[in-house]
């Protein structure tokens, strides 16, 4: 069994336009959406063995308020995340070592959208059809696959055990 948590990134700031999209920061909001998924995971018990995450700032801010909540988990920054296409994060999941039963990857749309859609083949209808309405920022999938490593993920082979947005979690 595998289970691969998507994260999009929390809500970032707009607010100096001249910034490189690469290094927007969150905004206040960001910065609360993210503590609060991370506390919502410590509730769950739901610990990631590894972080995959998009070098970006707005990613890598959402992994550490994320981890400061659940506990100092190995993080892997990776350039080749950032804006990355469904099948350029599939091939970054698939490249896990087998050793990693949880994994988290922190990452953008439209890619990580498109990955969940392109994985789930399974899981409650309802949450499906949410999933597939909105990934907001700050969202969360958690997808659960019947097999013995990541090499062996891919479409339609999961089950949506859970699609959580900050907007469903109290404060």
């Amino acid at each position: 069994m595998r289970t691969l948590m998507l994260l999009r990134h929390a809500k970032s700031s707009w607010d100096q336009p001249g910034l490189d999209d690469f290094e927007r920061p969150l905004n206040a909001r960001g910065q609360n959406a993210a503590t609060r998924m991370g506390r919502y995971l410590a509730r769950k018990r739901q610990r990631p063995d590894l972080f995959l995450c998009s070098s970006a700032l707005r990613a890598r801010a959402t992994c550490d308020l994320v981890q400061a909540e659940i506990d100092d988990i190995r993080v892997v920054h990776l350039d080749d995340l950032y804006l990355a296409s469904s099948a350029k994060l599939l091939e970054a999941c698939q490249q896990v070592e087998p050793e990693i039963e949880t994994l988290a990857l922190i990452g953008h749309n439209p890619g990580l959208e498109a990955l969940a859609l392109r994985l789930v083949g399974s899981g409650s209808a309802r949450e499906r059809q949410r999933m597939a309405t909105k990934f907001p920022t700050g969202a969360l999938a958690v997808i659960e696959f019947e097999c013995d490593g990541w090499t062996q993920i891919g479409d339609g082979a999961g089950r949506l055990a859970r699609f959580v947005c900050p907007k469903d979690l109290e404060d």
